[in-house]
């Protein structure tokens, strides 16, 4: 009976040691408001219903809301007027050996263009109207048609427009060719560019990215669950693993709850190893998630949330954001 005591005694004493180091009231973070990542800029929303991989996402454009269109200069200055504080775009490599900025892997959809964006110039690309596609009535009416032509900008254009801005840059193939030609650019910049910027997307361009510059913030689906599964496994004794260390993670919100040392301690410990986090809304099983779309779950954050959030709807969710973290009067 009493080793069965001390036993029991034990447990309960390292249980209770585990709580408190992972408890949020050892935190001196102070009450913050959330950083907003805004995916692809200020951009037309669209009937998100049985989507699929090559669904024509313009073509199922809901009525317009504001006048801008995704991955565009003025998009990207609009967000950023709003208050984001980071803004993720696309990039396709272009055979004069530029970097286009564009969703889409064909320009079918939102342009009258034919064909891969990667089989084209950059310099033909510019000629394109990336308004054409969209519409919000079955292709009776075509809104934005004529007011796109030549918005399609390149990489080197967004970085130049928007010094010491952040952005996440988003590899749309799986081809580590294409990881190793984005590394090279970017081994260009200064290293104080570089370090706002996060590179994400398939597994083998991001290892690539990662092995040519090994002071890049990135994020995979495979560095994503390893950093997951081993924090899971050894986070509620402080150590962050390797997999979490100088990267980026996307984190759906009803996952963040069950991370060790949620929420201050967590960010306590990421911030620590140089790692940024933004959250998605909530995991239902099958793919990513998507973002903080819905004003309403900007509710589901905790007080004095100093994290990151990621949104597709940011002149929804800003508003939203100011009147629940605004500082007291």
């Amino acid at each position: 009976m009493r080793k069965r005591t001390i036993f029991l005694v034990a447990i309960l004493v390292a249980a209770s040691g585990i709580w408190l180091n992972n408890s949020s009231l050892l935190s001196s973070r102070p009450a913050g408001t959330p950083a907003v990542l805004a995916h692809r800029g200020m951009a037309q929303d669209f009937d998100r219903k049985d989507l699929g991989p090559d669904t024509c996402t313009a073509e199922r454009m809901l009525p317009p809301r504001h006048p801008f269109l995704e991955n565009t200069i003025p998009s990207m200055e609009a967000a950023f007027a709003l208050g984001a504080d980071a803004l993720e775009l696309d990039v396709h490599p272009t055979t004069d050996g530029k970097f286009a900025v564009f969703h889409d892997w064909t320009l079918d959809c939102r342009t009258e263009g034919k064909g891969e964006t990667r089989a084209h110039a950059m310099s033909e690309l510019k000629t394109l109207d990336v308004g054409y596609g969209y519409t919000a009535d079955g292709g009776k009416t075509f809104p934005f048609r004529g007011k796109g032509i030549g918005m399609m900008p390149s990489l080197d254009e967004v970085l130049q427009h928007f010094p010491n801005r952040r952005f996440n840059i988003n590899i749309k193939s799986n081809d580590p060719k294409e990881g190793e030609t984005l590394a090279a650019w970017l081994a260009t910049l200064a290293p104080a560019e570089r370090a706002g910027l996060t590179v994400y997307g398939g597994d083998r361009p991001i290892a690539a990215v990662k092995a040519a510059l090994p002071d890049m913030h990135t994020l995979s689906r495979a560095s994503l669950t390893q950093c997951i599964l081993r924090y899971t496994a050894l986070g509620w004794s402080g150590y962050v693993p390797e997999a979490c260390r100088q990267g980026t993670l996307l984190i759906p919100i009803n996952v963040a709850r069950w991370l060790w040392g949620w929420p201050d301690r967590f960010l306590d410990r990421m911030d620590g190893v140089d790692t940024r986090i933004y959250l998605l809304g909530p995991y239902a099983g099958g793919g990513f998630s998507q973002g903080l779309d819905d004003p309403q779950l900007i509710d589901q954050l905790p007080d004095g949330y100093s994290g990151g959030i990621s949104t597709d709807t940011l002149d929804l969710v800003m508003p939203v954001i100011k009147q629940r973290f605004a500082p007291p009067t």
